[in-house]
């Protein structure tokens, strides 16, 4: 099993610990995702595990030919040669194993068959022939054409240069090449950051059925729920594990944050205490030593910290002013982009303090609607007619380009803001990741996802009841996302937004438009369908149609069964139904307690197999090994025996 390892890994800028004897490792078959704060140092972390820098201290142990891929944050440019030629790039590797294995077919034919050497040169040409074949690299046509389209490019772009893509297509390209590598440890970071809604579900199927090991950074709570089974917490330099997906992390760390804040408060008195004793008597001759004492008190203590993806900071909105009934009607909506259609005969009807969510696929003029609502574009046909009162606000992706002040950060929220928000302006601008000296920033030299963040904050700033939002959660991390919705879930006026963030719009969402593309569409026809119900409903209603019917079907028939069944039969069903149930629960209650067991089990060996007293010794490491696969074999067995249980209970109840 190829793996990566670390032990013991110390890293510091100046005089500060980014990483303190950090411990990590990933094998094939690892679901994992790696969190902390902004600044905690994930990317940096990653790129140790890459081997694109160096630690000032620890271990660094690679199995023999393990291959590792990398995705950054940002900054990959491709140019110079059309898609699909870059994106066959990624097989690169694969002509050093043809090459290795051409060699060893060589040496193969003037071997003699009775030579002890010949079985071993058969066994390296056979395990190269394997590893070729894994690769996809005879089947490549197909599989860069798969991965291509299931990351939102068309057949049309293949041909095309590289060169002539955006910033966030060409990060796609780079995620399209580390996947098509199929290494046998993936490293991911915000993988998700370009990627739309269509594209991150293909992602999330393709990584279930990935047989590498991966480490994920993400701000997409629902990604990482679907994808991981283990977190990594980076806090204050300390690397800490926890079983479970994403959900499950949060929850066990609330736990813990609740003991943590109640010392956190008993630390805070005793500073304030030992600080007010020091004031009192430092410059009294007879109590200098005592006053000595207590700085010196001070200075050891280790100070409790809460991390600041668990402190709650809240923020509001001026109240919105009064507004009738109706906040929105559209009449016979319809935009053309040369010959192409994006918008054709929509019309909807919005009501006052609803929160509508624009889907679709890429291109089918998602943002478009949004600014022709916003007053952006009147290069459109039909019309917009806003309800009585309403005064609206619009966020857009491209809001950091109009911001070239010379105003500090805080001082740019200050000459917005209305008196009475002006005290809570700090906070705010930290709920928005602007913190510590980040707020003397001067506005122009901010980077564009800050100059986001910084516009979208802005717009909170002012009193409207109409809010039109195109991907307000770009360039927010998991802790300000569930700010932002917190607020938007208290605001009292009427949101239309765009997200490709799942949880977002199931959580903010009442209804949604669905935006298709006219592609297979007369140009006369609407391309707009409402759906009365949150993102999730949505979801289940497009996917689940034909199960629903079929549902219905069956539970048509079992009432129709129920109508000749006597009470005397009923109340044996009934017995045999809940004795049924009760022996389920008895054996998901047991298969649970083992597989909890067996996860600290599992645990345990990885922390040993992590010491190098065990790692440096073959034997041990070998027999230390063993325990884990079994252990991680237990467990999947474990997990399959529980899933069929609970889909009986599901079904018994």
């Amino acid at each position: 099993m190829s793996f990566v390892q670390f032990s013991r890994i110390s890293l510091s800028f100046g005089d500060r610990d980014i990483l303190k004897d950090v411990s990590l490792r990933l094998a094939a078959g690892s679901r994992s995702c790696l969190t902390g704060a902004n600044g905690s140092g994930k990317s940096t972390l990653m790129k140790i595990i890459a081997g694109k820098m160096n630690a000032d201290a620890g271990d660094r142990a690679v199995q023999r030919d393990a291959r590792i891929s990398y995705l950054p944050q940002s900054g990959i440019i491709h140019n110079g040669k059309t898609l699909r030629d870059e994106t066959e790039s990624a097989f690169s590797f694969v002509h050093g194993l043809i090459e290795r294995m051409q060699k060893t077919g060589d040496l193969l034919q003037n071997a003699k068959s009775d030579d002890a050497s010949t079985a071993a040169l058969l066994q390296e040409h056979h395990s190269l022939q394997e590893q070729i074949e894994e690769s996809g690299y005879y089947r490549r046509e197909g599989e860069i054409s798969s991965v291509l389209c299931g990351l939102g490019f068309t057949i049309k772009d293949f041909n095309r240069d590289a060169g002539e893509f955006s910033g966030g297509w060409q990060m796609r390209i780079a995620l399209a090449k580390v996947l098509l590598e199929k290494p046998d440890i993936l490293l991911l970071d915000e993988p998700t950051n370009y990627l739309d809604i269509e594209a991150r579900n293909w992602l999330e199927i393709w990584l279930k059925d990935f047989k590498g090991g991966y480490l994920l950074v993400s701000h997409d709570r629902y990604f990482l729920d679907f994808c991981v089974n283990e977190v990594y917490e980076l806090f204050g330099g300390n690397l800490r594990r926890f079983a479970g997906n994403y959900t499950s992390y949060e929850k066990t760390r609330q736990i813990e944050l609740e003991g943590l804040i109640k010392r956190y408060k008993e630390q805070q008195e005793e500073i304030a205490k030992t600080e007010n004793l020091i004031r009192k008597f430092r410059y009294k001759a007879s109590k200098a030593a005592f006053a000595q004492e207590m700085i010196k008190r001070l200075e050891k203590m280790e100070i409790v910290e809460i991390p600041e993806s668990f402190k709650k900071i809240n923020i509001g909105f001026p109240s919105p002013p009064h507004s009738g009934n109706i906040a929105l009607t559209l009449e016979g909506i319809g935009k053309s982009y040369a010959q192409r259609k994006v918008l054709s005969g929509l019309d909807l009807c919005l009501d006052a303090k609803e929160r509508l969510v624009v889907a679709g696929p890429n291109g089918a003029g998602k943002t478009t609607l949004l600014r022709i609502i916003a007053g952006k574009d009147d290069n459109f046909e039909g019309s917009v007619k806003f309800g009585s009162g309403i005064c609206a606000g619009y966020f857009s992706q491209d809001a950091a380009e109009s911001m070239n002040s010379t105003l500090t950060v805080l001082e740019y929220l200050e000459e917005e803001a209305p008196t009475n928000l002006i005290p809570k302006i700090r906070d705010m601008l930290g709920a928005f990741l602007f913190r510590g000296d980040d707020v003397y920033k001067s506005v122009s030299v901010l980077s564009g996802g800050e100059k986001s963040r910084l516009a979208l904050l802005k717009m909170f700033l002012k009193p409207m009841n109409l809010l039109i939002l195109d991907e307000p959660t770009n360039h927010l991390d998991l802790h300000s996302k569930d700010i932002l919705l917190d607020a938007l879930k208290k605001f009292e006026g009427t949101i239309i937004f765009v997200s490709h963030d799942r949880s977002f719009m199931e959580e903010l969402s009442t209804k949604v438009l669905e935006l298709k593309t006219n592609e297979h569409k007369e140009s006369s026809s609407s391309n707009a369908i409402i759906y009365y119900g949150n993102y999730a409903y949505y979801l289940e209603r497009i996917s689940g149609a034909e199960t629903e019917m079929k549902n219905r079907e069956a539970e048509k028939n079992k009432n129709e069964s129920k109508s000749v069944i006597t009470n005397e039969q009923k109340r044996f069903i009934d017995k045999e139904k809940q004795t049924a149930i009760r022996r389920l629960e008895r054996q998901e209650a047991q298969i649970l307690k083992e597989m909890e067991e067996l996860e600290i089990k599992k645990s345990s060996l990885e922390e040993d197999l992590s010491r190098p007293d065990i790692y440096s010794n073959g034997e041990k490491a070998k027999e230390v090994k063993q325990k884990l696969d079994k252990c991680v074999s237990d467990i999947e067995t474990k997990t399959h025996e529980w899933s069929i249980i609970a889909s009986e209970l599901e079904k018994a109840k």
